[in-house]
Parts: C-alpha cells; structure tokens; sequence
C-alpha cells in the first residue's frame, strides 16, 4: 500500500477519533441548542426541536453529565444555557448548578417533535427570544453543525442534496475500505503516525478504571471482573477482561460520568468497543506497544466500515457492529490471516445478528460485553479454520457477502423493529 493511501486512511480515523463526554447524541442535541443560542440574545420564549426517532431514542433513558437530567430536550436546553459550541462533543463536561437550573426552567418553553425521512442523526432547534428566531441544525454527523440562520437569513447552509448528507470525501474514504485494504494499512503504516491511537487506548482506559473501581450504572464490568484479577493467566480471562472493561467503561458513561471518551462511529460505546479489548489482549500475549497499535487501527476501520453499511443510527446495536472490528484486531493480534479474518466476521454475523438498539442506557455495557465474548470466541474459531459458510442463515459465501446481507437486514428489515422499539419506550414515560 503506498504512502498516499496511508496517509489517507490515517487522515480518515484522525476525522473520526474524536472526544466526546456523555452519550453523543444527547451532546449533539446540546450542540445544535448551543449553535442557534449564540445567536441570540435576550429572554427566550419559545424552543422548537425537531429531532429524528434514532435520537429521541437514544436520549431518552441515558445519564446526562454533572446531572440528574434525561432526554433530547433537556440536552438542547443545556446547550441553550450555554450558548457555546466551541467546544463540540464535550459541551457538557463543565456544567455548573446554575447551568443546570437555568435548563430546567426553559423544559415548559421547549416543544418536541419526531421527523420522519432525515438520517439517524439529525436535530433542528429553533428558538424565538423577544422578536428574534435563531434556527440551527446538526445532520448526519453528531458534530456536524450544517445549518445556521437569524431571523430568516441564512448564515450557513451545508445540508447537501443527499438524504444523508456527510462530507463527500469523508463518505468516498469509508466506501472505499475493504478488509484486505484495512489489514494491510495495520501492516505498513509508519509506527510514528500511531501516536493518536495510543492516546485513543489512555483516554478510554482511564475511564473503563474508574467504573472498574467504583459504583457506576449496572457496574457490569467491575462485576464480571471480580473474579479474574489484573493480570490474566489464561487466554480465556484474558478475553474475559477485555469484555470487562470495555462494559466497564460504558457502565461509567451511560451514568453520566464527566470524563472523555474517544469514539468510533459517533458512539462513544464503539469506541470503547474497539479499543480496549484488542489492547488488553494485546498485553496479554506480550504484544509491543507498535503491535497493538495496529490492532487497534484494524478493529477502528472495520468498525467504520460497518456502521456505513448500517447508518450510524439504527435498530441494530451499535456494540455489535464494532465487535466485529474487535474480533478482527483479536485475528491480527494471535497472528491469523486474511481467511482467519473473514472466517471471524462471518461467526459474528452468524451469531449475534439482530441484537437490538433500544437507546443509550445502562444496559448497553451488558450488550458490549456480550458482544466482546463473541468476538473471542469467533476469533479462536477461525483461528483454527472453523467459520459459518452461505448454508448458514444470512452469513454469506464470504465476508463481504455477509456484510451486505447485515446491511440489507439493517435498512429492510428493522425499519418496523425500530419504529416498535421507539412506541414501546415512549409508552413507558407516558404512563
């Protein structure tokens, strides 16, 4: 692979590894209430949120930083209160009390509304303050602040034509991953460029340690742990601790915990998904800190190419796909090739395919755990030759057939899983 299509591929994961605090999408809904605020100024009347079902969905049972607050509309409301978009998904790392009594008084102010025929990620809020209208809207990509206008101008329009509507190049790149391109990328990328994937792993371990050691949420990891000890002494709790503190991790930010996550895919749970277990592995089998690395940059594009072929909001578990990513990294790390690799996806496909998103909430550590345990056990399955062929269910004849049938399943198939798993949840807040 030559420099120009590292340097591309390097470029791709820097756009996409990025910090996020708290769930994303809730940060989204606080970014796009904090882009239309600052244009205003005076007492507020009025707050419209138009927001797509995936994240209503994703907003509604989640833990918001530094408070007791939950859904979409109270995270627009802290981002109103803010009036700062500077800070991107991390807008709600530094919420003081009066932040938080200043959004709870403008919830009677603010009206939702679900759109239907918009991407998984998208939220419009328009606000009305003494005469003035401040309209902003985020699409597609949780920091993608698209669309600002005051009082019916139009200060910025990069909404596109297309119904999904992220950057072009950005899109091309992520078409144009494949899994033979991907591991040789891992292979051949300049060990100096890896700096960022390291400090990837420090950030999102550091919070996976603080749920390991404390009460957060489920405290699914620090559970599931319990019995294993720091330093593994088989490949089975080995694999058994990476799940572990990957959940452990999500325990913590699913809580509400204030510190930072590097996401994959807009999700912070990916990205815990996709880091933590190839590096806890990794030390396991004495991997040096280059090797790991590469893992890593292995389950992060792969993770990447799946949520393109599902959208990164969807009925289908987010934790799923990106563990897909992981049982590759696991393949690259205990020295399997090519066929190793695309034997792993297609267990995972066999396996674990139709696991439900039903929102952002305490049980997803629960799912990325499960997921994690079936990377590694896919991983050792196609390690000694083993993996599901086309007789198999939607697994197809190979990998990337397999793929397009998860895609195909994905977009057909769960619309009306989705649309039920919404009705269900909002019946429970209306009784």
């Amino acid at each position: 692979m030559g420099s120009m299509e590292n340097r591309r591929m390097l470029d791709l994961l820097k756009g996409e590894m990025v910090k996020a605090m708290g769930c994303t999408e809730p940060a989204a809904g606080a970014l796009c209430g904090a882009a239309a605020s600052s244009l205003l100024k005076g007492s507020i009347e009025s707050v419209k949120v138009s927001a797509s079902r995936d994240m209503v969905k994703n907003a509604m049972g989640v833990g918001l930083p530094n408070c007791t607050l939950k859904g979409i509309g109270a995270a627009v409301a802290l981002g109103i209160v803010k009036a700062d978009a500077s800070s991107g998904l991390t807008i709600l790392s530094d919420l003081s009390n009066s932040d938080i009594e200043r959004a709870s008084l403008l919830s009677d102010k603010i009206s939702l509304i679900i759109v239907e025929n918009v991407p998984g990620v998208f939220v419009e809020v328009s606000i009305e303050a003494e005469g003035h209208m401040a309209k902003a809207c985020v699409k597609s990509s949780h920091d993608n602040i698209c669309y600002l206008e005051l009082d019916g101008k139009v200060l910025l329009d990069e909404r596109g034509t297309s119904s999904e509507c992220i950057k072009a190049q950005d899109r091309a790149d992520i078409d144009d991953l494949n899994l033979e391109g991907i591991l040789e990328f891992a292979k051949t990328v300049d060990a100096e460029e890896l700096g960022f994937i390291k400090s990837a792993i420090d950030t999102n371990l550091a919070i996976a340690h603080e749920a390991l050691s404390s009460d957060w949420g489920l405290s699914v990891g620090r559970v599931a742990s319990s019995s294993l000890g720091k330093e593994p002494q088989s490949l089975d709790e080995a694999l058994g601790l990476a799940a572990a503190t990957a959940a452990a991790g999500s325990d913590a930010r699913m809580s509400g915990c204030t510190m930072a996550v590097v996401i994959n895919s807009g999700s912070g749970n990916q990205g815990l998904t996709v880091t933590l277990p190839p590096f806890i592995l990794g030390k396991y089998l004495k991997k040096t800190e280059d090797e790991i690395c590469r893992a890593v940059c292995i389950s992060e594009l792969v993770g990447l190419l799946l949520t393109r072929k599902k959208d990164k909001l969807s009925a289908l578990c987010g934790a799923f796909t990106a563990s897909i990513g992981t049982a590759c990294a696991y393949v690259y790390l205990m020295g399997g090739c090519l066929k190793a690799t695309e034997r792993a996806i297609n267990c995972m496909v066999g396996d674990l395919t139709g696991i439900i998103c039903d929102g952002a909430k305490m049980t997803c550590a629960m799912k990325i755990w499960s997921c994690v345990q079936a990377a590694g056990l896919s991983a050792r399955l196609a390690l000694v030759g083993l993996g599901p062929g086309k007789e198999s269910g939607i697994v197809g004849s190979d990998c990337s057939e397999s793929l397009d049938y998860l895609s195909q399943l994905s977009h057909e198939g769960m619309e009306k899983t989705d649309q039920t798993i919404l009705s269900i949840m909002l019946s429970k807040t209306q009784r």
